[in-house]
């Protein structure tokens, strides 16, 4: 049994694919323009311990620091530098929070369970209209 395929589908002529190149630089262009504004607006970095808060970093820094915080295993070591934030050491079974590496966007948290510690990035500068609880 041999499939044959129309050629009239599959066609496509210079004017269609002007077209999907047009499309793709602009959704390119409009996708880099907003990751840099998304990128240039103040964060700081909120470390939770138990749904606590218990910690403002400011990332707008350009030196390294530092923060030790106990947890609930033992200390967790905290870096933020340039408007990233990370764990640095921290005591537990897998240490998978150690290995999450650096995040800097304020949709990526780091979740430590064994340590009950959560960091977020908060933008300082957004507006918020409704709190619905």
């Amino acid at each position: 049994m041999k499939y044959t395929i129309q050629k009239d589908l599959v066609s496509m002529n210079k004017s269609d694919l002007k077209l999907i190149v047009i499309i793709l630089i602009i959704a390119s262009f409009g996708l880099l323009l907003l990751k840099m504004i998304n990128n240039n607006s103040p964060k700081e970095a909120h470390v939770y311990y138990d749904n606590d808060l218990i910690l403002k970093i400011d990332l707008d820094i350009n030196e390294v620091k530092e923060y030790k915080i106990e947890g609930l295993n033992g200390d967790v070591i905290l870096e933020a530098k340039k408007g990233k934030v990370r764990v640095k050491e921290e005591i537990s079974p897998l240490n998978l929070c150690s290995n999450r590496g650096f995040i800097q966007s304020s949709y990526e948290v780091i979740v430590c369970l064994p340590n009950r510690i959560i960091v977020r990035i908060i933008e300082k500068d957004k507006n918020i209209d409704v709190i619905v609880r």
